[in-house]
């Protein structure tokens, strides 16, 4: 898998913009198949950073309703990067 199919894009919320300045964590949707060495490779050579951590979540898709019928949101896989402290990613 090459690094743009790893990572989808990053997300960026009010929760994840604070963890990116307290704790020099970032957040990034990822393709449900990588594992945490393509995600740290991944982000590693995308953004000229050092990689320490990498914790990843599965992420159930919610219910969502359009008229009478049923249908479901897609799952996917939220990954949560930590930094060295001397790296620092612009996008947030």
């Amino acid at each position: 898998m090459n690094d743009q199919v790893v990572i989808v894009r990053p997300i960026i919320t009010e929760q994840s913009t604070h963890f990116a300045n307290v704790r020099n964590a970032y957040s990034f949707q990822v393709n449900r198949k990588a594992n945490k060495t393509q995600i740290k490779n991944a982000v590693e050579r995308l953004y000229n950073v050092k990689v320490t951590e990498v914790r990843t979540a599965n992420r159930r898709g919610k219910p969502r309703r359009r008229g009478r019928m049923m249908g479901q949101t897609s799952n996917w896989k939220k990954a949560v990067v930590v930094l060295a402290a001397d790296s620092k990613i612009d996008l947030f």
